[in-house]
Formats: C-alpha cells, structure tokens, sequence
C-alpha cells in the first residue's frame, strides 16, 4: 500500500488543522457559559446580532439576520423558530413583503442575551488573554481573511 503524501511534515504545520483545532476549544469555552442558559452558541450569536442590528434597523428581517452572520438563511428560520418557541423572540409578517419576517427580541430574551453576553465576553478575554499586545493585529488578520474569502 502506498504512503499518503502530506504537504506538512505534522499536524501542528498546518493552519488549517490549528484554526480547526482553536475552534473547537474555544466553542467548548462558550458551551460551558451557555448551557446553563439553555442557549447553543448558534442561538446566541442569532440574539446577539438581533440586539446589535436592531440598533440601527427597528424593522430587521431574518435576510438580514442571515447575511449578517453568513449564516444559511433555512438554517437562521429554523433557530429563530426554536428561539420563538423559548420566547426570546417573536416573529411578525412584514407590513410589505409577505415573504418576510420581521424578528425582535422580547423582554425575556433581552434578560437572557444579557446574561449570556456578559459570559461569553468574559470567556472571550480569558481564552484570549494569552495573545496580549498582539490582540488588535490577530482580530486585523481574522477580518482580513473573513473579507477575503466570503463568498458573495
């Protein structure tokens, strides 16, 4: 049987397998402070970009939701659905577009993202932490790359 040509003489050489690899913890970091609230990280990063966008935009639809987060516009309906039914937020025809759904968070689901966002930012500055004075440059880095490889 033939050897497998690998381009990295190990794992630890790739960017690609250390990316996946810091996801993975860090998404682990986020379960433990939501679990408790009943919310998977999908659900809040839905509420957070619910509050952050309704700042600006008192009539956001799920579109809006979706394309903001580069997420699948099927999978959003479906957690936003789920997100209903735990009454965190309600969902309402458009006063224009019958296709559309205007989504705002409910007062429970302002209490809940609170908890939530208060946190998950606490575990987003101890997981990063370790990278110190070099923060601002890796966030730079991470914009970069998600503005270079988005997909239109």
């Amino acid at each position: 049987m033939e050897d497998i040509d690998f381009l990295f003489k190990k794992p630890e050489d790739s960017t690609g397998y250390l990316l996946g690899q810091l996801t993975l913890i860090w998404q682990r970091k986020h379960k433990k402070v939501l679990d408790p609230l009943g919310l998977t990280q999908t659900q809040f990063v839905l509420l957070s970009s619910i509050a952050w966008l309704s700042k600006t935009n008192k009539k956001l639809t799920q579109v809006e939701i979706a394309n903001h987060n580069n997420f699948d516009r099927m999978m959003v309906s479906k957690v936003l659905r789920t997100l209903q039914t735990k009454k965190l937020v309600t969902r309402q025809e458009h006063d224009t577009d019958t296709r559309a759904k205007i989504v705002a968070l409910t007062p429970n689901g302002k209490k809940i993202l609170q908890t939530a966002l208060t946190a998950v930012e606490n575990a987003d500055i101890d997981f990063f932490s370790v990278l110190g004075n070099n923060l601002a440059l890796f966030n730079q880095n991470m914009i970069n790359l998600t503005e270079r490889n988005k997909e239109e």
